[in-house]
């Protein structure tokens, strides 16, 4: 409201508010910042949501822009309030550290590095074309003939998922016993994640290494996407690895 702000001082001067001359300049300011703030909450797109009363919770992931410090050689990563942290080094990182995001995941706890460094243009070496198609009961079938079948990772854990689902069901719920059965259940659901992360990633690299471009096909069939090496002056590298208390 600025000009509301430009009139706050003649607003004193008028006999119906005089009253203004009570409260600090600085309180009235704040004010109509705090009304500036509402109007632009009213007449936006977004949907305020209530929280209710203010609690402390748990953060699945927390960026740390500065304050962070990297000792590659003894496998250490300094973070603000919690001082140096061992870390499992699970590849080198290159460049300058950017930001370091921390996260939780299936009752561990996980770091990842951003750094910022300069590379030359990258050249595919490729020479020709392949059409992959994405299918159900075939994870991917290329146009060369042949094919690659899915892992089918949640069959594999589906009973004893189960199982645990039961054990889960029959406990009161929150309490110490429930929440230890929740933290298996967690702990299965992660390892099917994480196994088909493991599967996806292996298999693209391994198509992607072959001496020839990748051209991939959704289920409806009807475009074809070609996939390329993402031409940039400036490569950001993320190293994700787990962290715990020295």
């Amino acid at each position: 409201m600025p000009g509301c702000a430009k009139n706050s001082p003649l607003g004193k001067t008028q006999p119906e508010t005089a009253w203004l001359k009570e409260t600090h300049s600085q309180v009235l300011q704040q004010s109509l910042k705090d009304l500036e703030r509402a109007y632009k909450k009213l007449f936006s797109i977004s949907v305020p949501t209530f929280h209710g009363s203010r609690k402390k919770a748990w953060a699945t992931a927390s960026a740390i822009p500065q304050g962070c410090k990297l000792d590659q050689s003894n496998s250490r990563v300094f973070l603000p309030k919690l001082g140096w942290l061992k870390y499992r080094n699970s590849r080198d990182v290159l460049g300058t550290v950017s930001n370091i995001t921390v996260s939780a995941n299936g009752g561990k706890w996980f770091v990842s590095i951003q750094t910022e460094r300069e590379v030359e243009q990258p050249v595919h070496p490729a020479t020709s074309i392949v059409g992959i198609d994405v299918g159900i009961t075939r994870f991917a079938t290329l146009s060369d003939g042949s094919h690659i079948e899915p892992l089918n990772t949640f069959r594999k854990h589906q009973q004893r998922l189960a199982r645990y689902q039961r054990a889960m069901s029959r406990k009161t719920k929150f309490s110490s016993n429930w929440k230890k059965a929740k933290a298996r259940v967690q702990k299965i659901h992660t390892r099917i994640a994480n196994v088909r992360k493991d599967f996806l990633h292996k298999t693209t690299t391994t198509i992607s290494k072959k001496p020839r471009d990748c051209v991939h096909r959704g289920f409806a069939g009807t475009e074809y996407v070609q996939v390329r090496s993402r031409q940039q002056r400036f490569a950001r590298a993320q190293c994700q690895s787990q962290i715990w208390p020295e």
